[in-house]
């Protein structure tokens, strides 16, 4: 007990020095551990881990692959996008351009699942869910030092959201499981005048229900809202006062559908709902509800293997601002203080590129023993570019991911 206390200790310490995750569906994972991104996102009505379980659908580890015994997993996410930026005839004459400075990074999944009796389980989710981040400094788009009068825009930003998720499950009959999480929320925040951390709590709540070789999940997560104190100047032309800024999970709705005709083959339909327009921080730098889409499907044609894949697809929250106030004087209320509009729309796009839509995703799973599992995925999101206007003014963004899911299942 005291050597899986210290392994899990030091997992949780690694989580929180993991960078930000680029955006995907807005800010967040598209899934979280290897079979989940494997097909698309999902686990709301079938996961076959529990860390997809605990993430999608708190019900779910009732009928997971592991049930009845216990299961602990493994996994990260090696995740490689490339980000660039576009600044035309605004700050300076002609055009800012430049690719953002991410390097690849790793983003680490933890799940355990423990039955207490048969009908109840517990469980433990940790893992980073969601991020988004750009640096341009040292490319024409971030201000030259020394230069008068200065030229260019200082963008960079850093977004990190973690989560550490204590599960309870309760399989009412064989075919019906309610479950809930605790959400314990660590969010990170830099606009590039030094970063910002800060706690909230929510709560995930989940329902599964078996009827012949279909499943039916859903899931509801509350919002969760953080405020980074003294992070930036949000309104320097009243001074150098720091301001605090909100940034919240938004509420979330989950609904799945999966056909289950026995252990060869898989398949399940999932939608999502994100309320960005209502959550604070995106509401204010102009998103929208987002609905997202996946399917994925699973194949064992023999005894060990299991292949998979998937397709998600979500329309970027980012609304488009075209036409927006050139004056220098102009402002843009954000959070009861009023930002300078060409920096507010600057940052909401070059420095804010969630504009990932359509991701195509693979996977494998050998089945080592029969208690340990490897599964690896990958997943690549095409190039998609944002572009806004005003006048001879433009603002463009582009954004292309590749990441790769690793992940060890061990079943006692």
């Amino acid at each position: 007990m005291n050597k899986t206390t210290r392994i899990l200790a030091v997992l949780m310490f690694t989580l929180l020095l993991v960078p930000a995750a680029q955006a995907t569906n807005g800010t967040n994972l598209i899934g979280i551990g290897p079979i989940s991104r494997a097909m698309g996102g999902g686990g709301v009505a079938a996961p076959q881990d529990a860390v997809s379980a605990i993430f999608a659908n708190p019900a779910a580890v009732c009928f997971g692959p592991f049930c009845p015994g216990s299961s602990v997993d493994f996994a990260g996410t090696y995740f490689d996008p490339t980000v660039n930026g576009k600044i035309e005839n605004f700050g300076a004459p002609g055009a800012l351009s430049g690719e953002s400075k991410l390097n690849p990074f790793m983003v680490p999944a933890i799940g355990v699942s423990i039955p207490i009796n048969p009908r109840w389980r517990f469980g433990i989710g940790m893992f980073g869910v969601s991020g988004l981040g750009a640096d341009y400094k040292g490319t024409s788009i971030y201000p030259t030092q020394g230069v008068t009068p200065p030229t260019g825009w200082p963008v960079y930003t850093q977004l990190q959201t973690m989560k550490f998720a204590p599960n309870l499950a309760w399989l009412i009959t064989d075919n019906f499981s309610v479950g809930g999480s605790l959400e314990i929320v660590w969010q990170n925040l830099d606009l590039g005048q030094g970063s910002s951390h800060g706690y909230t709590a929510g709560l995930q709540i989940g329902a599964l229900y078996k009827i012949g070789q279909f499943q039916l999940g859903g899931s509801y997560t509350t919002p969760e809202s953080v405020t980074h104190k003294n992070v930036a100047n949000l309104d320097p032309q009243t001074g150098g006062t720091w301001d605090d800024l909100k940034i919240e999970s938004p509420q979330t709705f989950k609904l799945g559908v999966a056909w289950v005709p026995g252990t060869t083959w898989l398949v399940e339909l999932n939608t999502k709902w994100y309320g960005w327009g209502s959550a604070d921080g995106y509401s204010d730098f102009g998103w929208d509800d987002q609905w997202v889409f996946g399917i994925g499907a699973q194949w064992r044609p023999i005894d060990k293997w299991a292949f998979r894949l998937g397709y998600n697809y979500g329309e970027t929250p980012i609304k488009k601002n075209n036409n927006f106030s050139l004056n220098p004087a102009a402002t843009t209320p954000v959070q009861g203080k009023n930002v300078p509009t060409g920096f507010y729309e600057v940052l909401r796009i070059v420095g804010f590129p969630a504009i990932a839509e359509q991701h195509f995703t693979a996977g494998v799973g050998y089945d080592i023993t029969e208690n340990l599992i490897l599964n690896l995925s990958l997943m690549y999101s095409p190039e998609e570019t944002f572009t806004e206007t005003s006048g001879p003014v433009t603002i463009e963004a582009s954004l292309k991911e590749w990441s790769t899911t690793f992940g060890l299942t061990l079943l006692f």
